[in-house]
């Protein structure tokens, strides 16, 4: 078989984008992510916790960071490796966005941990980013909490491009397509002006988590299984195990279908509004017990994107399943998530519970990498590190 051919026909045929979840600088340097473009990745993916492991890992920021945090604080040089990076792998897949018409070739660059839960720090922050890359195929991405949802709306609302992040729940993904609906009839209604020029250049992916959601579901089947050893009730849980999160990601996949259908959005698309797709994250199996591309194969289908990490790209372009699957079993997802229900698991409360430590995570990260960096700082030469600035 061709290199690259699953990753490819994945698009081809099915119109699902293949994105990588990952980002270093030896990939964009040593022709790493080059070579995952050609073989049919469309786009990049990155957070908090990647560039930290990123900037940990070897030497390859050294000599930059010297250079910026002899003038600037450490948060700021941070920002200043980050951005070479994001800029550099823009020009990487800046042939593929001109080349699908818009379609693809995007990297997304998050905002701080920090300004979760901040609306007014998160909207300046996006447009800061946007400034300072001025590129087409930026995407900044902005967690959904609630906080995040309004910062979502007046984004779009200026043109800006935007990957909302850190979903877990449908009553929190129905919030994050309003706002971008609603920030494209406020772009429209302003006339249009903004950075994007029009509507048309206006782009957007909501990335929903899914792994996550398994975990968190089936430690609380098996707490409810273990509270009724011996009734019924503890085999309906336990069959529920590594069923609950594809059955959840297609239901969002039944809203998107039906929000981007109709007369509000025909009216939006009739403008040159695009769609914004859902993009399946947290795609690596976290459970050795179930299949390692039970987050890929189960979830194909037009209009969607899935981010992978690198382990998971090589397996499904190894030995992945072409089928559309995505809404294959509308039926059966529905009544998983009802006897979901049945058995005393509260899907709401798990979101919430998961959107709290997605928050945290890329927080915890974001300190971790920022203590190393003002200690590396503190011991250079005759240096004595600003504060940092958020």
């Amino acid at each position: 078989m061709t290199e690259g051919t699953r990753l490819r026909q994945l698009f081809a045929e099915y119109g699902q984008s293949p994105w990588i979840d990952n980002l270093t600088r030896p990939m964009i340097a040593e022709g790493g992510l080059q070579a995952l473009v050609d073989r049919g990745i469309r786009g990049v993916t990155s957070n908090p916790t990647i560039f930290q492991k990123a900037v940990s890992a070897g030497p390859y920021y050294e000599e930059q960071f010297a250079s910026l945090v002899r003038s600037h604080s450490v948060q700021d040089a941070y920002w200043g490796l980050v951005m070479r990076d994001i800029t550099d792998a823009l020009d990487v897949l800046g042939p593929l966005y001109d080349a699908s018409g818009g379609g693809d070739g995007f990297v997304s660059l998050e905002v701080s941990p920090v300004i979760a839960n901040d609306a007014e720090a998160t909207m300046e922050a996006a447009r800061w980013m946007h400034g300072a890359i001025d590129r087409p195929n930026l995407l900044v991405k902005i967690p959904a909490t609630a906080e995040g949802v309004t910062a979502i709306r007046q984004m779009v609302a200026e043109g800006r491009s935007v990957n909302v992040t850190l979903i877990f729940g449908l009553d929190r993904y129905a919030d994050v397509i309003e706002a971008y609906l609603s920030g494209l009839e406020d772009f429209l209604a302003a006339g249009g002006n903004g950075p994007a020029g029009d509507v048309s250049r206006i782009h957007g992916v909501a990335s929903f988590f899914v792994s996550r959601v398994d975990t968190e579901v089936d430690r609380r089947l098996e707490a409810v299984a273990a509270a009724v050893p011996d009734d019924p009730a503890a085999g309906a849980a336990l069959d529920l195990r590594g069923k609950v999160a594809v059955a959840q990601a297609r239901a969002a996949y039944q809203l998107f279908t039906d929000a981007f259908a109709g007369a509000r959005w025909e009216a939006l698309r009739a403008e040159g509004a695009r769609v914004q797709r859902p993009l399946w994250a947290s795609t690596s199996t976290k459970n050795p017990a179930y299949p390692e591309l039970l987050y890929v194969d189960s979830l194909i289908g037009p209009d969607t994107v899935n981010t992978m990490p690198d382990a998971t790209v090589e397996a499904f372009d190894d030995h992945g399943t072409l089928a559309r699957t995505v809404d294959s079993a509308p039926d059966e997802a529905r009544a998983t998530l009802a006897r979901l229900a049945e058995v005393g698991v509260d899907l709401g409360d798990v979101a919430t519970v998961l959107e709290q430590q997605g928050v945290a995570s890329f927080l915890a990260s974001f300190e971790v990498l920022m203590a190393a960096l003002t200690e590396k700082a503190s011991s250079s030469a005759g240096h004595s590190p600003a504060v940092a600035s958020t």
